[in-house]
């Protein structure tokens, strides 16, 4: 292995280096687990669940290796512009390489290794002097001094010109409109306001995700997801509760209708939607059943015309203003599992506030009481309860053809709700760090401002490349996805931002101290939206145990052949 030279390239070359040798411990894990968790010649569920702790510390080994491998590409084409990339990518490597080794040095067995395996190659690493080098308290406080005298992105876009003019344009929104309401917006536990809404119509913000022949925005060509992730992150850095995930549902809706919904459906309501004259809601997850969707019981039975909705939902963000919610429903037997779900379109009137009834001619009912939440307010999440409440065939998404498809579409959604997710991370860091910075410079303790001190350098210098490995991760993801792949990588970016935000919030919140700890001060309410990014679209322990960790390991290098999930 080559060394540190200081040169910006040499060095991305190294660390590039050093991660493909951690890759190459991970990838012997999970051959070693596909051979522990295969039952004639098919994971088992059941072995698959023996092994939960070290599926899912390998989910994040994935995740950050992924994020790590984003930013090198990123660093590559850009170090000749600004050095400072190299920079930042090859700390961040050093770091992932670091956390990697220590989880699969904490139980080595359960992962196949010796621990032998891993000091020769954390020896073969040692030796390029990557760790040494950029993980030194000084070489880590320099860079945090090089980065906070930097503005917006710390490192250069990257963006072609078009992109830049979106997301500059969001930003001044942002900055302008939503940051000034926010803090009333979040303590007060208010709706959105049509001082937000409004603009947004205006801006053509509803229709990001829709095809231009529908009135949105989106190439009719071909998908160009950078832009709503471009403005979800800008509208999170304003406010995660009151603008940042205002066209999430937009995004799950469209993506189900535009895959499964007919034309005639397509037509109806994706104009309305991209014109935000139609704001909705999704409504997947049940009381009794939250990530695992293919358990939904609430019961959608056939009648004259229609159908009849009876049960009740939860977690319906934004619910209460919505007039429209898309709704999992079954329409099959208990038995029949995901095979047996529907979508529909349920409407109801747009209703402010923590509380809505809707009672139809025929006496079907639909009730919904927000659940107080320690933060994300804005949205407003919903219990909702219906009571024969009547849906007509025409809002079952694809009707006859979408019978038994719901967690089909559902799915196709949810891969941009959990690419939109990361970019919702990655707004409320750039928030945090942006304060973090401002009251550092500041604050002064024994007589210097704290922005002097090693342990705030060095604190700012991690939380700035978490973020920036996020926002090259989500933008890699996004292209991905637009190239017709990415489910994994979606799922992969969603585990690793989610968790960065909350590191990242929290340190932001300890630079602040006390004051950190105010209501009045921003960083407590990103600290606090921040913690509900691992739970929504995708749990952090479902996405890791159910999704990640059973792909990686039945396609494991080893493996004699694919396998399936028994």
């Amino acid at each position: 292995m080559n060394t540190v030279t200081g040169s910006p390239s040499s060095d991305v070359e190294l660390a590039s280096t050093a991660l493909k040798e951690v890759a190459g411990l991970v990838e012997q894990a999970l051959a070693h687990l596909h051979e522990r968790c295969s039952v004639d010649g098919k994971l088992s569920p059941t072995a698959l669940d023996e092994h939960q702790l070290v599926c899912y510390d390998i989910s994040f080994c994935c995740a950050e290796r992924a994020a790590s491998e984003s930013l090198l590409s990123y660093a590559a084409a850009t170090c000749h512009q600004d050095p400072v990339a190299a920079w930042v990518a090859c700390q961040f490597v050093a770091e992932t390489v670091n956390a990697v080794v220590a989880r699969l040095s904490g139980r080595p067995g359960d992962y196949g290794l010796q621990r032998a395996d891993i000091a020769r190659v954390l020896e073969r690493v040692e030796a390029g002097g990557l760790t040494a080098f950029y993980l030194s308290a000084e070489r880590m406080a320099a860079l945090g001094a090089a980065l906070i005298e930097r503005e917006g992105d710390y490192l250069p876009a990257n963006l072609d010109e078009e992109k830049l003019i979106v997301r500059d344009t969001f930003r001044r929104f942002a900055s302008d409109v939503v940051m000034p309401l926010a803090e009333d917006i979040h303590r007060e536990d208010l709706d959105v306001p049509e001082a937000i809404l409004q603009p947004l119509r205006e801006m053509g913000c509803f229709g990001i995700s829709i095809p231009e022949r529908f009135g949105g925005l989106q190439p009719d060509a071909g998908d160009d997801s950078l832009y709503m992730i471009l403005v979800t992150e800008e509208l999170s850095r304003g406010s995660l509760g009151a603008a940042g995930s205002l066209i999430t549902r937009p995004e799950i809706l469209a993506r189900a209708l535009v895959r499964g919904g007919t034309e005639q459906q397509q037509k109806t309501w994706l104009p309305r939607i991209a014109a935000g004259e139609t704001l909705c809601a999704i409504s997947l997850t049940e009381p009794d059943y939250g990530s695992d969707l293919a358990s939904a019981k609430l019961r959608a039975v056939k009648t004259e015309g229609g159908w009849l909705l009876n049960g009740s939902k939860t977690w319906c963000t934004f619910g209460g203003l919505a007039s429209v919610v898309l709704t999992l429903a079954r329409t099959g037997g208990d038995d029949e599992g995901h095979r047996g779900l529907s979508l529909f379109l349920v409407e109801k009137p747009p209703t402010p506030g923590h509380e809505f009834s809707v009672v139809q001619d025929a006496g079907g009912k639909m009730t919904g009481k927000a659940i107080p939440t320690l933060g994300y307010r804005g949205m407003h999440s919903f219990d909702i309860f219906f009571e024969d409440y009547f849906v007509a065939d025409a809002n079952l998404v694809g009707e006859d053809s979408g019978l038994g498809q719901g967690f089909y579409y559902a799915m196709m959604g949810l891969t941009g709700g959990r690419m939109q997710t990361s970019a919702r991370a990655t707004g409320v860091m750039q928030a945090a760090c942006e304060q973090a910075i401002s009251y550092a410079r500041e604050r002064k303790v024994f007589a210097r401002p704290i922005a002097d001190y090693q342990l705030t350098l060095v604190k700012l210098s991690r939380m700035i490349s978490h973020l920036l490995a996020s926002r090259q991760f989500s933008y890699a993801v996004a292209r991905e996805v637009d190239a017709g792949g990415g489910k994994m990588e979606a799922s992969l970016v969603k585990l690793f931002a989610c968790r960065a935000a909350e590191w990242v919030t929290r340190e932001a919140l300890q630079i602040h101290g006390g004051m950190g700890y105010a209501e009045e001060v921003p960083v407590s309410r990103y600290f606090v939206d921040a913690r509900v990014l691992s739970i929504f679209e995708g749990a952090e322990e479902t996405l890791a145990l159910k999704v990640i960790s059973r792909e990686l390991i039945a396609n494991a290098v080893g493996a004699q052949k694919k396998t399936a999930i028994a």
